[in-house]
C-alpha cells in the first residue's frame, strides 16, 4: 500500500484512466518493464486515500521471449541484431544442430568448441541439438522439434530465423513450428541481399568464411574476411550474402558482442564440393 506522494515520487511515467468502474494504470518503474495495474476507484479514493496496485505478470511493454535458430552465420547474427535493436523480443536461447560425427555445425563446418566460444562472447545461452544426418533430414526435424517443443513448454511460442528469401524453407520453418503451436520470426525476410551485407560490414561486425560452394567460387575465397574487397571480387552469379549456399560464415566481432572470438585458421580441405577451412579457439 502506498500513497499518492510515495506513488508519484516513485514512478518515471504513470497514466491513470477510469475504466468500466475501475482504475487502470500503465506503469513504468525507472529501468523496469511497464506493468498493467488496477484499482478501485472506491477504495482508493474514498476508503483510504491509497491506490491498492494489483500486478499482473503479463505486461503490454514486456519484449516477448524467443529462441534463435542459429547457425553462427552473418545473417544470423544480422538477424539477431536486428532483433536486439527493436526491443520487442529477448533471446533466451539459441538454438543449432551439431553433427555428432564430424562434432561441428551442421552444413557450415564450424567447430563445437568454437560456436560454443561464440555464444559466450555474445552473452547467450547456447543448446545444441546433435544430429547424425544433415540438416532437413526426418531425423534433423524430429530432433530439432523436440527441443523446440522443450521451450513451448516453458511458454516460448516463437523462434527467430535469419532466412532472407528461400519460401520454400521458411515454409518448412513455419508448418513443422505450427505442429507444436509455435511461429516463426524473420527479421531479415525480403531484405536487399546487397544491401543487408553492407550494412553488416557498415555496422562494424566482423565475418570470416568457414566454408565455400567449389562450383560457384574458387579456394581462394574461403578462410577470408568478409569486407568490401570480399564482394568485389565475387562473381556476378553470386549472391552477396551467400543465400543460394556459395559461402557459409563465422562472426567474431561486432557491436553486439562483449568480447572478440579469439580464433586462429587451420587447414583448408574439399569434401563433397564444398572447401572448408578450419577454425581454431585460442
Amino acid at each position: 500500500m502506498m500513497g499518492f506522494g510515495q506513488l508519484f515520487a516513485t514512478l518515471r511515467v504513470a497514466r491513470l484512466r477510469y475504466r468500466s468502474g475501475h482504475l487502470t494504470a500503465n506503469i513504468r518503474f525507472g529501468l523496469t518493464p511497464s506493468l498493467k495495474c488496477s484499482a478501485s476507484p472506491r477504495t482508493s479514493y474514498v476508503r483510504s486515500r491509497y491506490i491498492y496496485l494489483c500486478c499482473s505478470s503479463e505486461s503490454l511493454d514486456m519484449p516477448e521471449k524467443v529462441i534463435f535458430g542459429w547457425s553462427g552465420g552473418k545473417d544470423s547474427t544480422s538477424a539477431l541484431y536486428e532483433v536486439r535493436k527493436s526491443n520487442k523480443y529477448e533471446v533466451i536461447s539459441l538454438l543449432t544442430a551439431i553433427r555428432e560425427d564430424y562434432d561441428r555445425v551442421s552444413l557450415h563446418g564450424v567447430r563445437r568448441s568454437m560456436i560454443e566460444r561464440q555464444a559466450e562472447c555474445l552473452g547467450l545461452p547456447l543448446y545444441e541439438v546433435f544430429v547424425s544426418q544433415g540438416e532437413f533430414t526426418q531425423e534433423y526435424e524430429s530432433k530439432m522439434m523436440n527441443a523446440s517443443l522443450e521451450f513451448r513448454n516453458k511458454g516460448i511460442t516463437s523462434v527467430v530465423f535469419g532466412d532472407i528469401f528461400f519460401a520454400d524453407i521458411r515454409k518448412y520453418r513455419e508448418d513443422n513450428l505450427a505442429k507444436i503451436g509455435m511461429k516463426g520470426i524473420f527479421p531479415l525476410w525480403g531484405k536487399n541481399s546487397a544491401e543487408l551485407v553492407k550494412t553488416f560490414i557498415d555496422s562494424g561486425f566482423k565475418a570470416i568464411t568457414a566454408c565455400v560452394d567449389s562450383k560457384v567460387l574458387d579456394k581462394t575465397f574461403v578462410g577470408r574476411i568478409i569486407d568490401k574487397d570480399f564482394l568485389a571480387e565475387l562473381p556476378a552469379n553470386a549472391d552477396p550474402c551467400g543465400e543460394n549456399g556459395e559461402f557459409h560464415s563465422f562472426v567474431f566481432d561486432g557491436p553486439i558482442f562483449k568480447t572478440r572470438v579469439r580464433y586462429t585458421t587451420g587447414e583448408v580441405v574439399l569434401r563433397d564440393s564444398f572447401y572448408f577451412c578450419d577454425l581454431l579457439p585460442v
